[in-house]
């Protein structure tokens, strides 16, 4: 429950003053309702038994009729202003959320990001906040309205009528349901999870089923994918089922009790009548008090279809959004052009005790080109990463200019390097859109010349220009298209410092050579380190830097 009550936190923080209006007109509404229902039985009452003692036409029914009224549309109106606010509040408040979310995963270590699956992730991300826009809704406000007003009511009824009746109705709708709650939500824990399990596997099964169904067709495998949507969605109907089964079930209980303190109200309230220590009308407003605080107690029943899930996306969210420390970056300062500097840096891969390679010193100057080469596997994209700030190498100084790398502000740091990894990382927009990722002020003008630079402007051209849309993940180029866009876009933010993983792959030889050029023509004053694969790449490079294999370290 902590993680729920760091949500909660978060989300009526964000928007305590909407938040409070929104719990002052809940509480508008239901003190309104037991009002009504209340001075309703009063009225009809007091009226009867005036007309039997005949004084039927000194009986003022003016006053409480437009009483009556008046509580019945002001508690309309309240109710509107209440869901205007709340649903605006929660709106926001999620927004906010979301914003949070996604700047804590951009927090994450480099290799905790890199092992993130798009669409499973972003199918997550959506479905837990998603199960959390009824924190405030529909359990926090609710229910703390709900005790208030079960409270005050109480409290009125103890004055007007008995305290008798007053304890029947704190019994009855305030501890009563409270146990009926945490009894039922320990029962509806764990089928609501797995109701909340089966619909995200549904809804990444349905996803793989659309975006993979042209490799799906060409292997025949349509069926197993049809039959394993089928198998997540039954999952997900039985578990619903079996939330709805327990919400059914405290839902009768909740019924019967609240059937008990009205018939406990009515008998208690004719013993009193009768013994002369208060009137029938008297009698009818704690009757019709507690029939009418059987709303303040609905909550408890929906808020536990949806507990559940609610705590199992508070689990995955919270941890997200948790800035991770990260010692190196502690400095602000502004930071002085200069050259890149590794000394005696090492490096191993995840949580290994064995160094990718021997100790690297390795200084590269404006203008200068540096290509590292060695087998398959020995650390040259782990040493870029390192050099990009992404991950920490296990010893060793890197320095930019006067600065350690690791001191510089991530904004700064992200200004003045560029990389582009192996993996290309496009999106689904249009071809400027993808490109200003990285300058959004970029004019068009900018944005051609960073494309004829990498021989793609003829191929934008012809796809309809600057406006052509991609699809996901780039859809729409080929492999080695995609690869100079990604280029393109490095270009647009002037580093000092670019950093390539094998940067010319699936170009061909004439191509590859033309796009290195225009790398450096684009950026004549740049240092560029490339993790070099081809003879492309090193032939272009000033100075080659090739890693050795280092032994197992203790």
């Amino acid at each position: 429950m902590k993680a729920l009550f760091k949500i909660m936190r978060m989300l009526l923080c964000g928007e305590t003053r909407a938040f409070a209006q929104g719990m002052v007109l809940s509480l508008t509404v239901l003190i309104m309702g037991v009002a009504l229902l209340a001075l309703s039985g009063w009225f009809i009452t007091a009226a009867a038994a005036a007309g039997m003692i005949g004084l039927g036409t000194l009986f003022n029914v003016f006053a409480p009729s437009a009483m009556v009224r008046f509580l019945a549309l002001g508690r309309t109106a309240a109710r509107y202003g209440e869901r205007l606010t709340t649903h605006d509040a929660t709106l926001r408040a999620l927004s906010n959320l979301r914003v949070r979310l996604l700047g804590g995963v951009l927090t994450l270590p480099y290799r905790q990001i890199e092992k993130l699956q798009a669409s499973v992730f972003l199918n997550r991300v959506t479905s837990d906040v998603d199960a959390l826009d009824g924190l405030a809704l529909r359990l926090v406000l609710p229910g703390a309205a709900g005790l208030a007003i079960i409270f005050l009511a109480a409290f009125a009824v103890a004055i007007l009528v008995s305290p008798t009746i007053s304890m029947v109705i704190i019994l009855g709708y305030a501890i009563g349901p409270t146990l009926v709650f945490f009894w039922g939500q320990r029962r509806a824990d764990k089928p609501s999870r797995k109701a909340q399990v089966g619909l995200q596997a549904l809804r990444s099964r349905v996803i793989d089923l659309i975006t993979t169904r042209d490799e799906l067709i060409a292997f025949g495998q349509i069926p197993e994918a049809h039959k394993g949507v089928v198998d997540a969605a039954k999952f997900q109907s039985k578990s619903q089922a079996e939330v709805e089964r327990i919400e059914r079930t405290t839902g009768l209980i909740l019924d019967l009790m609240g059937w008990a303190v009205v018939t406990a109200s009515l008998g208690i309230g004719a013993t009193l009548a009768q013994a002369g220590e208060i009137t029938a009308a008297q009698a009818a407003v704690g009757i019709f008090a507690s029939l009418a605080l059987s709303e303040a107690v609905a909550p408890v029943r929906r808020a536990l279809s949806e507990i559940g899930r609610m705590r199992s996306a508070a689990k995955r969210i919270v941890p997200l959004m948790e800035k991770h420390s990260d010692q190196y970056a502690t400095s602000s300062m502004p930071i002085h052009d200069g050259p890149l500097v590794l000394s005696d840096v090492i490096a191993a891969r995840g949580d290994a005790d064995t160094a990718l390679f021997a100790p690297i010193d390795l200084t590269i100057t404006r203008g200068e080109t540096v290509a590292l080469t060695g087998r398959s596997g020995c650390g040259k994209s782990t040493l870029l990463l390192i050099v990009a700030g992404q991950i920490a190498p296990l010893g060793g100084v890197v320095r930019f200019g006067d600065d350690d790398l690791f001191q510089i502000d991530p904004v700064q740091r992200a200004k003045l390097i560029a990389m582009v990894p192996q993996r290309h990382a496009l999106v689904a927009g249009t071809i400027a859109e993808n490109l200003r990722l990285a300058a959004p002020e970029a004019t068009d003008d900018a944005l051609w010349t960073a494309l004829e630079e990498m021989q793609l402007a003829k191929t934008i051209e012809a796809k309809g220009g600057l406006n052509a849309r991609l699809g996901f993940r780039g859809v729409g180029l080929s492999g080695g298209e995609a690869r100079r866009l990604v280029l393109a876009r490095a270009l647009l933010g002037k580093p000092k410092l670019l950093l390539l993983d094998e940067p010319t792959e699936g170009l061909d030889a004439p191509i590859a050579e033309r796009v290195l050029q225009g790398l450096r023509k684009a950026l004549p004053n740049a240092a560029i380190l490339m993790a070099a694969h081809r003879s492309e790449e090193v032939n272009f490079a000033d100075r080659i830097e090739q890693l050795h294999p280092k032994q197992q370290f203790h």
